[in-house]
């Protein structure tokens, strides 16, 4: 689905930006857009559609694959949480991220999400052995 598709196109299109880690084509925002990012031990804001691609670009450089992708509709726009995993010089990554995407006009208007931060190969092993299931 493009932009426009549909309530959910500007979500399709930004999660297949993701995983294809191209997001120099991808039209999902508007352009008053409000990206409010926390990340591990920070969190920022980022407005305007050029700022938000600029943003994404540089944490979504790899492609990528969804090793778990739930989406939760809601009036007015789309929950998506997913864990990604890439490789970066060889080496594997993950992350683990939450979004509540805000939705008008076909576009996103508002993206606040949490983000777990890049976890190598390594940290992922450790995450594997402290795991309680």
């Amino acid at each position: 689905m493009k932009p426009g598709d549909g309530q959910n196109g500007p979500v399709d299109a930004f999660l297949d930006a993701v995983t294809r880690g191209g997001f120099a084509t991808c039209e999902a925002w508007a352009g008053d857009v409000e990206l409010d990012a926390t990340v591990p031990n920070w969190r920022f804001v980022v407005r305007g559609a050029e700022s938000v691609r600029d943003e994404y670009a540089r944490w979504f450089a790899s492609p990528g694959r969804f090793d778990g992708l739930r989406r939760m509709a809601y009036d007015g726009g789309e929950v998506v949480e997913y864990t990604l995993s890439w490789e970066d010089d060889g080496v594997p990554h993950a992350s683990h991220h939450v979004h509540i995407f805000e939705i008008a006009n076909a576009r996103i208007t508002r993206d606040t999400v949490m983000c777990g931060g890049r976890w190598s190969a390594s940290l992922l092993a450790e995450m594997a052995e402290a795991t309680h299931v």
